[in-house]
This record gives structure tokens, sequence and C-alpha cells, in this order.
């Protein structure tokens, strides 16, 4: 471990100590601390102190209580009445990229395993190592942009036998013979990608597969036009701008520092609820390809869930759900939350590998209208 890297995670372990004692700290404001003292280069432990406070941002009636935490943490002071519990005050769970801003999310348990599918929440970092190049993504990169889905969109262009007449078009042809329309010119409107929003559930269930999905979105994000990609176990995350990185081992890096809540619970319903509750979010739904890689182990409310599901299913051009449960031809939806959402569910199918999931989103151009 380098000495730049201990000095990161020396930063980012006040950081934790923060949240264990209830403060509010986003990833991004994280993010933002640590970048703010690579800049500012300070000089003494007063400048990280006054970059804390501005850009971690604690409440005014908790400043003595966050100077008591950053002098135990820097400068090994003792907290007088240390509280080694962690506060019962609600923190502010926000998870999502710099580009469009933080959102309050939900959950406030901790879990002390992440073996099962369960609704409480567990905090922690996640790192991947280096990744070998898998044949199978770059055949599915190569093969998308001729393969998605398409939607008119709003240009127009000229064409024989389209449904428009291009009447701007013969107006100028006119012009150049004293006013005399020789020909009728037809126009359609432009074809374009559908977006296809992927959904990777992060939840202790789906732990072993969470690296391949992620390097999937990647692979996804590079190669589509219109590609947006969400973490969700006990939050949603938004994480495309960091899966846009050309590098994938740079990308996945990148995006683990935005997801909070590796190999914790599932709380399915309440992520699709909050994706929803944010309006820029729902609009990147609207007409979009939705692509959910979960087993649907739902610990929640399955109400939730299935509310949700149905008011995507009036939002999306198509759903389908990947599931690694469904490998086994004797698979049959069972869980409560699944079952609820079945019947919005343009396709349930197996997602057990990379080369199934790349094959069922290179199969959505195949997919009946709605």
């Amino acid at each position: 471990m380098t000495d730049v890297t201990r000095l990161i995670a020396y930063f980012l372990d006040f950081i934790a100590l923060l949240r264990r004692e209830g403060f509010a700290v986003a990833p991004e404001q994280t993010m933002s601390w640590l970048a703010g003292i690579a800049l500012l280069g300070p000089e003494s432990i007063a400048d990280i102190r006054r970059a804390a406070r501005a850009i971690l941002a604690p409440q005014p009636e908790r400043f003595a209580e966050f100077d008591a935490l950053f002098d135990a943490h820097f400068l090994g002071a003792v907290m007088p009445g240390w509280q080694t519990e962690a506060s019962e005050e609600e923190p502010l769970k926000a998870a999502e990229d710099a580009s469009m801003g933080p959102e309050p999310l939900f959950g406030e348990d901790l879990s002390e395993s992440g073996a099962q599918a369960t609704s409480a929440e567990r905090l922690l970092a996640r790192r991947f190592g280096p990744t070998d190049p898998n044949d199978t993504l770059r055949a599915f990169a190569r093969a998308l942009p001729e393969r998605l889905p398409r939607r008119p969109g709003y240009r127009w262009r000229p064409s024989h036998h389209g449904p428009g007449t291009d009447a701007r078009r013969m107006f100028r042809e006119a012009m150049r013979h004293a006013g005399e329309f020789l020909r009728l010119r037809k126009r359609q409107r432009r074809l374009r990608q559908r977006r296809v929003v992927l959904l990777i559930d992060v939840s202790g269930s789906m732990k072993e597969r969470t690296e391949q999905h992620l390097a999937f979105g990647h692979a996804l994000v590079r190669a589509a036009d219109a590609a947006e990609v969400f973490t969700m176990g006990t939050r949603l995350t938004r994480i495309t701008r960091p899966l846009r990185l050309r590098n994938r081992d740079q990308a996945l890096a990148a995006a683990s520092f935005l997801v909070a809540d590796w190999d914790g619970g599932t709380r399915i319903g309440e992520a699709l609820q909050a994706f929803l509750a944010v309006p820029r979010f729902a609009a990147l739904a609207r007409g979009a390809a939705l692509v959910v890689l979960s087993d649907g182990l739902e610990r929640g409310d399955p109400s939730a869930m299935a509310d949700a599901i149905a008011r995507l299913a009036r939002l999306c051009w198509r759903i389908i759900w990947l599931t690694p449960l469904a490998a086994d031809p004797a698979f049959e939806v069972r869980t409560a939350g699944l079952v609820a959402a079945r019947p919005y569910l343009d396709r349930l199918a197996d997602g057990s590998s990379i080369d199934s999931i790349c094959a069922n989103v290179l199969n959505l151009a195949k997919e009946a209208a709605r």
C-alpha cells in the first residue's frame, strides 16, 4: 500500500467515524472533500478542519461534537463521554454521481451479514481487482449498436416512400424551376436507439455476481448511444458517469466509491419507488427498455415492489427481469415480491451468466411492441 493510499484511507476512516456518530455524509461530499484537500494543498491541520466543516456541512448545533470527533481522529484527543453506539438520528441517504446531485433515499439499520437477502442496511466500501477482458463482452459491445431496438426520433430525413411530404425541399426546388413543382418529395423520421436502463442488485444474495454485472454495465454504457446504470440494495445509486470511463478497471474503481450499500440488505420495492420519486430518473425510463439484474428476494413490502413495477410498466417500452435462479429448469416464481410483480414483466429470463444476459439484451430488438 502506497503512502497516498494510506493517507486516503485515513481520511475515509474519519468519514466512517462521522457516520457511526450519526452525521449525514453523502458519497459525493466525501469525494469533494478529498478533492478540495488535494487542490488546496493544506499547510496545517486547521486547513483540513475548515475544509471538512465547509464541505461535510455538519449541523450548526453539532459543531462542537464535530470538532471533538475531528480532534479525536486527527490529533489523538480523547473525546469526553465517548459514544460507541450510533446516533438515533436518521441520516440523509444520498447516493448519486456528481452529474445529478444528491437525492435523499432510505435505510436505517445495520446488517452483520449479507449472506442472505434482508431488509437491513449494511454500508461498506468495496474494491474491485483487475479484470481480464472478456470475449463475450467484446462481442456484445460490437453487436449492440445494430441490435438495440429503435424508435422514431424528432428529426426528419428524405425518403422515397415516407409518410410525410417534404414541403421545404419541394419549395426550394420550385425556386430553381420558375415556381413549378416537378416532383413530389417525401420524408420520414430518423430512427434512434431506445434508451436502456439497467438496474443492478448489489445486495448480499447477489454479491458473487456483482463484479460481472458491473462489467456488463460498463460494456453497455460504452456501446449504446443512450444507457443508464443504477445499483440498488438498501439504496439507489446512479453510476452511469463513472462507467463511461474507457478503462474498465478504472470505471469499476470509480463506481465503487459511489456505492455505499455493497453486499447488504434487499429493499427492491423501496429502491424502485425512490427511482420513480425523482422526476429526472423517471424521465429516463420513459419509452426505454428496462433491464433488472436481480434474484428478486425482496424483504420489504411486496406491494411496494408490485406498485413500482406497475408504474414502470406504464412508462417503459419493455421490462425484462433477469434472475440467476431461472437457470434451473424447474424454476418457479415463489417469492412474494416477484409473484406480485410478475404480471407487469414482459419477460422473466435466465441471468445466471454474462452470456445469457448479453443474449437477452441483444434480443430486445426482436421484442414485439407492447
